[in-house]
């Protein structure tokens, strides 16, 4: 059975384009900001709200940790890395709307 999570992680793990390495300082994703079902920031350990683009820009330079960058057609977004946890998957996270967040908070 143990073998069987491990194939599951593997292949998991195949379904990123990148994974950088996080910094020392990096931030955890706290919150999803969402318009219409569909995620357009993330909300950061640091209280700061960035822009889903902007989101991806930072994982890639390490500011952002516990994510893997993938792709849905031209599209680059954040996946969490599998580690067995349900609670801290993106998916699982709080959602606030983007109508309540201030078009200023994404940077």
């Amino acid at each position: 059975m143990n073998n069987d999570k491990s194939i599951g992680s593997e292949l998991a793990m195949n379904a990123f384009d990148d994974i950088p390495k996080a910094k020392s300082n990096a931030k955890d994703i706290v919150g999803l900001v969402k318009s219409s079902g569909h995620i357009t920031g993330y909300q950061l350990s640091d209280g700061n709200i960035v822009s889903k683009e902007h989101g991806v820009e930072m994982a890639k330079h390490g500011e952002i940790k516990g994510v893997g960058i993938a792709h849905n057609k031209d599209t680059e977004y954040l996946k969490s890395l599998p580690d067995g946890e349900e609670g801290n998957n993106l998916g699982n996270l709080p959602s606030i709307s983007q109508g309540r967040v201030d078009a200023d908070s994404f940077s």
